[in-house]
């Protein structure tokens, strides 16, 4: 049997991206392998956010050349995208695709096996207008299962190179993202991730068709527990979607709306479409409507200019707009970008400072956060066995407002509708007690388990 290994950079979206992938190898009958053992096709997905995530792209490519010469070396991705030439100039790399046209992945492979003459696949990405259409039917993950209904960004923010790397926004087409909802919920999982690079600009390309149409059609689907949106821009949140998160009871109490400067003129010179007053006020209205939301962020800290004082009056903002977490970056040079041109770069040191400030502002806020829901009963469903202590008869899974819980229960709760009671508030996990399981329907454990889907690193994407 034909082997193929993975090796994943970047992203949700890219570990999406690699599983529908595996699907295309494992229907031609290849088996997967873990990447540090020898197979007979090497693909790396890469990322090309940072000038490092082009350089550990790379190295990870090199990495697969030494493991087996003779193997077909696949490279996708971000960084193949804007850069194909750098990587087939690495030799040993036989095929080199972006972030299209994947679906032609297997005949380019066995061309390839057959005359080994290197191919270079990819093609302007700002003609796309197309979203590519690849499927993923189960996840390792068995409680939450990834659907991604977008792909690419319109909005030219100066840090960012992902417009370059992705194309320009196009949408899934509602049809298709229902029916695969449902199979996904026929699989078992009661709980969907909307999922795409810039996912609250779906519908951006359509007629009379958006993210709250979407999500009101979705709400009808019977057995779905669990709406939850990967990530969305405050500008895109107006009285529509509003009404959707206030009126559905699947849509999940959790939003991650990227604030990325706390400052009106830092966001002006990234070219954020909102002001602080604005984001404020979106922010308000949300709470309004959806008592007890959690609103996770992402923050870039020592972007070009940012003074002392700026940072100072980002940091208080961020105060009072209490998040429930901060996802914090220093601000990394993005060769090709306007912001990497910018005169009065932030020296390293004064970044980091900054960043260390901001995440113990960030657990001080997700602890306060927390706190409110000691002695309240709480919505879970088990993801796994509890990582901290495994085989203690302990689990842990995520509540609708995204706090993540440990309780005492064994791994036949796992993917069930538990109801606990929240006994102790902590900065990355609160204990609760079991007060009883919702229903009783097993979930199907899936074979895939090379990438686990939890939501460990939400700030990874600039959604």
């Amino acid at each position: 049997m034909p082997t193929v290994a993975f090796y994943t950079l970047g992203c949700k979206v890219n570990f999406y991206d690699t599983e529908a992938i595996w699907q295309l190898f494992k229907n031609e009958g290849y088996e997967q392998v873990d990447f540090e053992s020898t197979a007979d096709v090497y693909l790396v997905n890469t990322c090309t956010v940072t000038n490092t995530g082009d350089k550990k792209s790379r190295q990870i490519i090199r990495r697969a050349v030494r493991r087996n010469p003779d193997a077909v070396i696949a490279v996708t991705g971000c960084y193949a995208q804007t850069s194909p030439a750098e990587i087939m100039a690495i030799e040993g790399v036989d095929l080199v695709i972006g972030t299209q046209d994947r679906e032609k992945i297997m005949s380019f492979v066995n061309q390839i096996q057959g005359d080994r003459e290197p191919v270079n696949a990819v093609r302007n990405i700002m003609k796309t207008r197309d979203f590519e259409e690849l499927d993923v039917p189960d996840f390792s993950e068995r409680t939450r299962a990834f659907l991604k209904i977008q792909e690419g960004c319109n909005n030219f923010c100066t840090f960012c190179i992902i417009p370059w790397s992705r194309g320009l926004s196009r949408s899934r087409a509602p049809q298709s993202v229902l029916e695969q909802a449902k199979q996904l919920v026929a699989s078992g999982y009661k709980e969907i991730v909307l999922t795409g690079i810039h996912t609250g600009g779906y519908g951006d390309d359509m007629e009379n068709y958006n993210l709250t149409s979407l999500l009101w059609d979705l709400d009808k689907i019977e057995g779905l527990e669990r709406i939850r949106i990967s990530s969305i821009e405050a500008s895109q949140i107006d009285d529509a979607m509003i009404d959707v998160l206030n009126r559905s009871s699947k849509m999940c109490r959790h939003l991650h709306i990227p604030l990325q400067a706390g400052e009106d003129s830092v966001l002006k010179r990234m070219r954020r479409k909102y002001t602080t007053a604005e984001f404020a006020a979106k922010i308000k209205r949300l709470q309004e409507a959806m008592p007890g939301v959690a609103i996770t962020t992402d923050v870039i800290v020592g972007f070009p200019g940012e003074t002392e004082e700026m940072f100072e009056s980002g940091f208080r903002f961020m105060e009072e707009m209490k998040f429930a977490e901060m996802h914090v970056f220093p601000y990394s040079k993005r060769t090709g970008t306007p912001a990497a041109r910018m005169d009065e770069q932030v020296d390293d040191e004064i970044k980091n400072e900054r960043v260390h400030k901001l995440i113990d502002l960030s657990e001080k806020m997700q602890l306060a956060y927390a706190e409110q829901y000691v002695g309240q009963v709480l919505d879970v469903i088990p993801e796994r066995d509890y990582k901290g202590a495994p085989g203690t008869g302990l689990v842990m899974g995520y509540t609708d407002n995204y706090i993540q819980v440990v309780f005492n229960g064994t791994e036949a709760l796992i993917g069930k509708l538990c109801r606990v009671k929240i006994t102790e508030a902590g900065v990355n996990e609160c204990r609760a007690k079991l007060v009883r399981v919702l229903e009783d329907t097993p979930l199907p454990s899936s074979e895939l388990d090379l990438h686990s889907f939890v939501l460990e690193r939400p700030e990874a994407i600039r959604a």
